[in-house]
């Protein structure tokens, strides 16, 4: 028994060799990487669409709305658009986790997003959606500030 899980082991970094180099093959397939960009970007326009939508309604836009209803759409749609932006992400990620760690664009893009989330967990912690009051709003312009802080530092991950 003890044997196997030895075995198991020593399989391990060879497995992960080939995932490291199947993942690596992504970035020179001339459709896969293009594809992962683009879902990626929808991610970020159905996360971010949503948002600013819910957001204007915070700051007094649509009035006629329901905040709640609206708020759960836009929630909803919202969680989507991360969860498609995280995996499309990682993804990314795995082709090159090296050179993106030592990236400052994408270090400060993932201090952003660790920001953003805490910022939304903060909004709904202390019932912001029910109060909307300042500070709901101020919430708010510092979620739509984080998040294109997000998209900007993204972008840039190319360049620097």
């Amino acid at each position: 028994m003890h044997g196997g899980i030895v075995g198991a082991r020593s399989a391990v970094p060879g497995l992960a060799a080939v995932v490291v180099l199947r993942m690596a093959s992504l970035i020179s397939h001339p459709y896969a990487y293009p594809l992962l960009e683009a879902l990626h970007i929808v991610g970020i326009a159905l996360l971010l669409g949503s948002l600013v939508l819910f957001e204007l309604r915070v700051w007094g836009a649509a009035a006629e709305l329901p905040a709640a209803p609206l708020a759960r759409l836009a929630l909803t749609l919202s969680l989507a658009g991360f969860g498609l932006a995280a995996a499309t992400g990682l993804t990314m990620f795995s082709t090159q986790p090296g050179e993106l760690i030592a990236n400052r664009a994408f270090v400060l893009k993932m201090g952003l997003l660790m920001l953003a989330g805490l910022n939304a967990a903060a909004f709904h912690s202390r019932g912001g959606l029910a109060k909307m009051d300042g500070v709901a709003r101020a919430q708010t312009l510092l979620s739509l500030g984080l998040w294109l802080a997000v998209i900007i530092c993204g972008r840039w991950i190319a360049y620097v």
